[in-house]
């Protein structure tokens, strides 16, 4: 719907209802206040001036309004004099939050008084009283997800009473995709901003499906300290926002930030958006709504994942291979063999078994058959149910180290020494402090570092664009992949021993298994593309492995990996490395980096070198 009004709806205003003449310094000052500039999404430019988020001209009353808060405030102020004939398409319809904060500013009491019944029904379905903060845990295994993300609830009076959190809504700003983009592409325009960004307000039910079932999530609900006054505020405001379109861009201006700007429209004064001038990680965000004071409680919700695999551990391999039977044929429920177990381990076996049917049946058609299966389970467990199944709340995720990383490192190589310096944007690493992230997990992205030797040479060790790992144990229920890309520049050995900077890009696939409760081992095959200088194709492939054991121990993580490259053009390249991470605070670690590189165009080559790293955003 456009926004910008007829100029024959202008020429028909009655004197009566002509916008009252204001002296110019009072609404100089109300073209400066915060909050107006909130309501607009301006921001100072980085050449002066103002320019704002909104990238839609139906936002816009005034056409130099994207960049000129005073030219939208005198335009607003007109078109409230508009007739109330005009009906839903009265700015005041259209623009409730600006209405009624230019009506308590400047007194406006002789306003038109348009019926705005569309609106008000929609405010009345959604009848805000208080909000939660929601954060969906990171998910590895979806572009959009890596760093997880934030949405908010917006809770009915009743919601303590009834316990109807699943009749709430949910206020979510994310891409709006038009087709079918794949990973890579969705991935490319995510970062490039080549996606338009939407709020959307949905059933909470609806994301409580997509989040926690469909992705098997882990969900975090943060209760918001909001009044019922302030919610409603900021719910007015989503209202001029239906439809219109901001840039869209997964470090920055993303869903968290969109979300932050709307709390700051709800709490005038909070300052909360210019904590993040460069990237808007959701982990960060969420740290600083509660630093914020903003934060009432918080409560944990597991996904369907970690509620089955707390409910399979107890269960050795010969009863897990019962889970597996039983979700497949619900007949053996009858079986001797199966009946002449104890009734408890029968109890925990069928519960197992009808949450793995439930997990393996999420995204698919439901079918009679697997109606029927489910049925039969359950009519089981009630003759023999489990004991409540208890699951210990993991570490807060705004708990864990922040996410750019300083880093400072001093180390030798063979005979030179060196001092390195690196900055990371984002955000952790398999040996970075564990607190509040999965042990396997591991997303890094624009990571430079600088080498400085003894002699005063510098050079550029490495540019990492991007380094993505997921390492998932496989177990006896579940046999997830794990896999690993990444793409930059980075030295390696060239001829001589001298080290050449090349451009590569590598992925691989494979398994990681558990070892004990805070161990995991794994092993992946690989493949590489580079241009290196010292190879006479432009480009050169290669396929190797890359396996090792990964190991959370008292005092931090370990590493140990064992890496290789059989290039086609007849080059091997063959790496082994061992990194071990002191945590000296949630925001400081120590790492201890050993390497010997095996390359057939030079000697092995050894490396060690001693890193601080500083966590900040």
């Amino acid at each position: 719907m456009k926004r910008i009004f007829p100029y024959l709806a202008l020429c028909t205003w009655i004197t009566a209802h002509a916008a009252p003449q204001m002296p110019a310094e009072r609404l100089d000052t109300l073209a400066a206040d915060p909050y107006w500039i909130a309501l607009g999404h301006w921001e100072t430019g980085k050449l002066g001036g103002w320019r704002s988020y909104v990238d839609d001209e139906d936002f816009f009353l005034a056409k130099e309004g994207p960049g000129n808060p005073g030219a939208e405030l005198r335009a607003t102020l007109e078109a409230l004099y508009q007739p109330a004939s005009l009906g839903d398409q009265h700015p005041q319809c259209i623009y409730p939050a600006r209405t009624r904060w230019l009506r308590e500013q400047l007194q406006l009491t002789d306003l038109p008084q348009p019926p705005c019944s569309e609106y008000r029904a929609w405010y009345a379905d959604i009848n805000p009283h208080s909000t939660v903060l929601v954060f969906p845990a990171a998910y590895l295994n979806s572009p959009s997800s890596m760093f997880g993300h934030t949405l908010l609830r917006i809770d009915q009076p009743d919601i303590h009473e009834n316990n109807t959190a699943l009749l709430s809504y949910a206020l979510n700003f994310g891409a709006f995709i038009e087709g079918s983009d794949n990973s890579i592409l969705y991935a490319w325009k995510g970062l490039m901003g080549g996606y338009p960004g939407l709020f959307a307000l949905v059933p909470y039910r609806d994301k409580l499906k997509e989040y926690s079932r469909l992705e098997n999530r882990d969900l975090w609900e943060y209760r918001l300290n909001l009044s019922p006054e302030e919610t409603g505020r900021m719910v007015e405001h989503v209202w001029e926002l239906k439809q219109i379109r901001f840039d869209y861009y997964f470090f920055d201006e993303n869903c968290s930030y969109r979300l932050l700007e709307l709390l700051e429209i709800a709490r005038p004064g909070i300052e909360l958006t210019e904590q993040f001038p460069i990237t808007a990680i959701p982990t960060d965000t969420v740290r600083a709504v509660k630093d914020a004071g903003l934060v009432e409680s918080i409560d944990y919700r597991a996904s369907r994942e970690k509620e089955l695999l707390a409910r399979a551990e107890p269960l050795d391999s010969a009863e897990q291979q019962w889970v597996l039977r039983l979700a497949e044929d619900d007949r053996l429920l009858d079986a001797p063999e199966f009946l002449a177990l104890p009734a408890p381990r029968r109890a925990l076996i069928q519960d197992a078994a009808f949450r793995l049917l439930r997990y393996r049946s999420v995204g698919e058609e439901r079918t009679a058959a697997s109606a029927g299966r489910s049925y039969r389970l359950l009519q089981s467990i009630n003759r023999n149910p489990p004991p409540t199944l208890q699951l210990d709340r993991p570490d807060l995720p705004e708990e864990g180290h922040e996410s750019r990383t300083w880093q400072l490192g001093a180390g030798t190589r063979e005979d030179r020494a060196y001092a390195e310096y690196g900055l990371r944007m984002a955000y952790h690493d398999l040996n970075d402090n564990l607190s509040g992230f999965p042990l396997g997990a591991q997303i890094e992205i624009l990571q430079l570092k600088l080498r400085q030797y003894e002699d005063n040479h510098w050079q550029l060790q490495r540019l990492d664009l991007a380094t993505i790992r997921s390492l998932t144990p496989r177990g006896d229920l579940l046999k997830p992949w794990s896999w690993q890309v990444a793409g930059g520049l980075e030295r390696v050995l060239g001829e001589d021993g001298d080290e050449r900077l090349v451009s590569h890009l590598n992925g691989g696939v494979g398994g990681a298994w558990q070892l004990g409760g805070d161990a995991l081992g794994f092993a992946l095959a690989t493949a590489r593309i580079e241009h290196n200088e010292d190879f006479a194709p432009f480009v050169a492939t290669a396929a190797g492995f890359n396996t090792g054991l990964l190991w959370h121990n008292p005092v931090g993580t370990l590493s140990l990996e064992a890496a290789g490259d059989y290039f086609h053009n007849g080059e091997v390249r063959r790496r082994l490395s061992l990194n071990q991470q002191w945590e000296i605070s949630r925001n400081l670690g120590l790492r201890l980096t050993a390497q010997r590189e095996f390359s057939q165009l030079a000697a092995p080559v050894n490396e060690v070198m001693l890193e601080l790293k500083w966590y900040h955003y």
